[in-house]
C-alpha cells in the first residue's frame, strides 16, 4: 500500500503531551477567572480533560456561568498555559518529527487540541512549512462534539489536502476509530507512554516511530 497523503494526531505523536497537573491549574484558574473561587475539585478535574457539552452545561448551571463564555476562557487560558510550557522547553517536538520532511506525501494534521494551541505549536517551533492543512478545535461547546472519534476534521483535512490514500497516525484509541469512520487507513504510534497500551481497536499498522512510516508509506 502506498499513502499520498498521512495525516496526525498532534500531541503524543508529533509534540509531548502537556502534564496533566498543568492543564488542571489553568483548569482552576479558568474558574477564578470566571469569578468562582470555591469550584469542586470534581469539576475542576471533569473540565480539564474530555468534557462533553452536556457536562460543560450542567457546570455551568451549577455555577450560575454563561456556558460559551466559560468555554471560551477556558480554551484561551489551556491554550496559554500549554504555549508557556512550549517556550520552557517542557513540551517539544519528539526527535523523529524533523524525518517527515523526507516522505513523499503530502502531509496535515487533525487534534482535538484548540486550533490556537496548533498554530502557535507549528509557528514556535517552526514546522509550519512541513504541513499543508492542520485542524485544531474551535473555542465552542459545539466542538466538543466534533472531537475524535468523530471524523468532522479529519475529512475536512483530507479534502484540503485531495487525499486519494490517505494513513492517518494517532496514540488514542479514539484516532483510529476516527479513521475508519473516515474510511482511511490507520497508525498506532508506540510513544513511551503507550509502550504498555493494551488496544481495544485494530490499527492497519503499528509503529515505534515517525521513521517508520518511510517503509509503510512505499510499501
Amino acid at each position: 500500500m502506498t499513502y499520498d497523503t498521512v495525516v496526525f494526531d498532534n500531541d503524543g505523536v508529533l509534540v509531548g503531551r502537556t502534564a496533566f497537573d498543568v492543564l488542571e491549574a489553568a483548569m482552576a484558574e479558568t474558574f477564578e477567572q470566571c469569578g468562582v473561587t470555591d469550584a469542586d475539585p470534581d469539576d475542576v478535574e471533569q473540565m480539564t480533560v474530555g468534557a462533553t457539552p452536556t457536562q460543560v452545561i450542567r457546570v455551568c448551571r451549577q455555577y450560575d456561568l454563561d456556558p460559551d463564555a466559560f468555554w471560551r476562557t477556558r480554551d484561551s487560558v489551556v491554550s496559554r498555559a500549554q504555549q508557556a510550557e512550549a517556550r520552557e522547553g517542557r513540551k517539544a517536538p519528539y526527535d523523529d518529527l524533523r524525518t517527515l520532511a523526507n516522505l513523499d506525501s503530502r502531509l496535515g494534521i487533525v487534534s482535538s487540541n484548540q486550533q490556537e494551541t496548533v498554530d502557535f505549536l507549528l509557528d514556535h517551533f517552526e514546522l509550519t512549512g512541513l504541513f499543508d492543512t492542520a485542524y485544531g478545535r474551535a473555542p465552542t461547546i459545539e466542538s466538543l462534539s466534533l472531537r475524535k472519534p468523530n471524523p468532522h476534521y479529519l475529512e475536512r483535512a483530507l479534502a484540503d489536502l485531495e487525499a486519494e490514500s490517505a494513513l492517518f497516525v494517532g496514540d488514542n484509541e479514539s484516532d483510529i476509530t476516527a479513521a475508519e469512520n473516515a474510511g482511511i487507513d490507520s497508525a498506532f504510534i508506540r510513544r513511551p507512554h503507550r509502550e504498555d497500551w493494551n488496544l481495544d481497536v485494530w490499527p492497519t499498522w503499528e509503529i515505534g516511530g515517525l521513521d517508520d512510516l518511510h517503509a509503510i508509506c512505499s510499501a
